[in-house]
């Protein structure tokens, strides 16, 4: 087995209500900064060991349906690299 870190990074759909980055637009918005949109996220780096990439990817994308992400108002990206 190989050792690898799974990257799960997990966002609201488009159309959610996302309090947290409006609040933090309006902000940077303030501060001058200029920008059309912002969305928050949050990111989960899971070390495990797996037989391939592929199979790390499975783990972290089984881990991302049944608890880090609520797939009725998120949208979720897994990345894989070798530990």
């Amino acid at each position: 087995m190989t050792a690898y870190t799974a990257t799960v990074t997990v966002r609201l759909k488009h159309g959610v209500l996302d309090p947290e980055a409006e609040t933090t637009k309006d902000a940077l918005e303030r501060l001058g900064f200029e920008l059309e949109a912002l969305r928050s996220a949050d990111r989960f780096e899971i070390d495990l060991d797996a037989d391939s990439p592929e199979a790390a990817a499975d783990r972290a994308d089984e881990m991302a349906e049944r608890l880090l992400a609520n797939p009725t108002i998120h949208d979720y990206d897994v990345d894989v690299v070798e530990a």
